[in-house]
This record gives C-alpha cells, sequence and structure tokens, in this order.
C-alpha cells in the first residue's frame, strides 16, 4: 500500500460529514433524499461526499429503479467500525468524549 491510499482513505474518515453519512448508513440502507433529510446538510454536499466514499469503497450503491440506495461496505467497513467501538469501550477516557454513555474509562 502507498502512503497515498492510507491518506485518501482516513481522509474520508476524518470529514464531519462523511462521518454523518458513514454513520446513518450503520442504521441501513439509504437513498441521497433520505440521507439528506437525516443529515439535515444540501443534497449537492451530501452527493459529492458519497461520490467520495463510493470511489474509496467505504459504500456501495445499488440502482432502485430511479433510486440509487448506498450502504456500507460489509465486508471491511462494518467490522472496522465495530473494532472501534471496542476500542473506543475498552481504551478511551470518556473526560475527552463527548457522549458520557460511551462505555470508556472514567
Amino acid at each position: 500500500m502507498s502512503k497515498s491510499t492510507y491518506h485518501i482513505f482516513f481522509k474520508n474518515l476524518a470529514n464531519p460529514l462523511k462521518i454523518k453519512i458513514i454513520l446513518s448508513l450503520r442504521g441501513g440502507n439509504k437513498c441521497v433524499s433520505e440521507l439528506t433529510e437525516e443529515i439535515g446538510d444540501e443534497q449537492s454536499n451530501i452527493s459529492h461526499a458519497l461520490t467520495s466514499l463510493k470511489n474509496c469503497n467505504i459504500v456501495t450503491v445499488k440502482s432502485k429503479g430511479k433510486e440509487r440506495v448506498y450502504s456500507l461496505n460489509k465486508d471491511t467497513i462494518v467490522p472496522m467500525l465495530n473494532l472501534i467501538d471496542k476500542h473506543a469501550r475498552t481504551h478511551c477516557d470518556c473526560k475527552f468524549c463527548s457522549n458520557p454513555n460511551c462505555g470508556g474509562r472514567k
């Protein structure tokens, strides 16, 4: 792997809008209009972020009639999110966490 591969991957994960999209899709497959409504950002911003996530195979897309339905990559991204959750519960220091119920050490 090249350094740029890691940079692009983690840059996607460091973007607040893209994280909102990822966490929304964690709850199930959605089209752009559903993501726009749930996240509360402009459709063009959501679409642009989805393109970047799709290019990195973080999300996948399937056509359903005229709609394009997005989902998380279940082979790599879903397990990675589960691992991050486990790490946070085990190792995170909650004094830096904005969620008092995160399960990390107090």
